[in-house]
């Protein structure tokens, strides 16, 4: 369903990427969201309300969830499907729908650190997407290099937290995607390296091509290296699907935690499109700002092809 992939051991550039793979376009609009912006959870009485801390850079799907986002302090987050979830019961904590979890983190934190801390003082309820509830585990990262993937396993969120933390896909849970590896030839098993395009099998490819990348030279190559092991794990449209959790992927990004630079590529277009956080306007009171990333006109540097938009998704 999708692949993520967070190079932090290169000592050029913190660079996260990922897919993301579905039955249907997610019809993605890229955001660009200024400080103070007033949220809430979504979940109705007893939602947590907040102003954000920080400006961002946020993905849309499905005109109602924030897939993944950027701030101006180097925080990036991003949610990737888990059919395994299951989510806390309720208790006295406000609440934030699992759709704008992300939202809530890049606009609140700065590092791995304080949003962990933070993320443990509201709850997050499942709130249907278009009428069918949906599993999530949410993957976190800092421009330092920390790293952490929180999952919702019997009710209880179970954090990993580290650097070594740079891999996920979908089902099943994390600690069972990382004993899977021991039935390969690069960890002590007798199978080699898989090219299917289910999720274990992705996770698999993801760690080792991870683990080879050449040092890079620069920012440049940091970026073109984490876009090279993301491309190995896209799902082509129209591969042949012999499970109901596999699909096409319909877009693929990379974020620069260190440069603060934002990277799309839509799977049905060749151009690669970015945007630079030092380039835009986070002040408060600024307006919010929109655009359809796969436009195929679209190439390069796309800061002027922003319009002001309302926000009406996410409130």
């Amino acid at each position: 369903m999708c692949t993520r992939v967070f190079w932090n051991d290169n000592g050029v550039a913190m660079v996260v990427a990922r897919t993301l793979d579905w039955e249907t376009s997610d019809e993605p609009r890229l955001w660009v969201l200024p400080r103070g912006t007033a949220r809430n959870g979504g979940v109705g009485e007893g939602s947590v309300e907040w102003a954000s801390r920080y400006g961002s850079v946020t993905m849309q799907g499905w005109g109602c969830v924030t897939s993944e986002g950027i701030n101006e302090a180097g925080l990036s987050a991003r949610a990737l499907y888990l059919e395994a979830t299951e989510w806390e019961p309720p208790d006295s904590r406000p609440g934030v729908s699992n759709l704008v979890w992300t939202q809530y983190a890049v606009d609140n934190f700065a590092t791995v650190e304080e949003a962990l801390t933070g993320l443990a003082d509201v709850r997050v309820v499942s709130v249907p997407m278009h009428g069918a509830h949906l599993g999530a585990h949410l993957m976190i990262e800092d421009a330092t290099g920390d790293s952490a993937l929180i999952e919702m396993v019997g009710g209880v969120p179970t954090v990993h937290h580290g650097r070594e933390f740079d891999v996920a896909t979908n089902d099943p849970p994390y600690d069972e995607q990382v004993a899977g590896l021991a039935r390969y030839r690069p960890w002590g098993g007798d199978l080699g390296i898989p090219g299917d395009i289910v999720s274990e099998e992705r996770f698999v490819r993801a760690t080792y091509y991870l683990s080879h990348l050449p040092k890079p030279a620069d920012d440049a190559e940091a970026v073109a290296g984490v876009m090279g092991v993301i491309r190995n794990c896209q799902v082509p449209y129209g591969a042949p699907d012999n499970r109901f959790d596999t699909y096409p992927t319909w877009w693929a990004s990379v974020t620069d935690l260190t440069e603060r630079v934002y990277y799309f590529q839509s799977t049905r277009a060749p151009n690669v499109v970015w945007l630079e956080l030092d380039q835009l306007d986070f002040t408060q009171g600024a307006p919010t700002l929109a655009l359809d990333p796969r436009d195929p006109n679209l190439t390069g540097p796309i800061d002027a092809a922003l319009a002001p938009a309302p926000l009406d998704w996410g409130l």
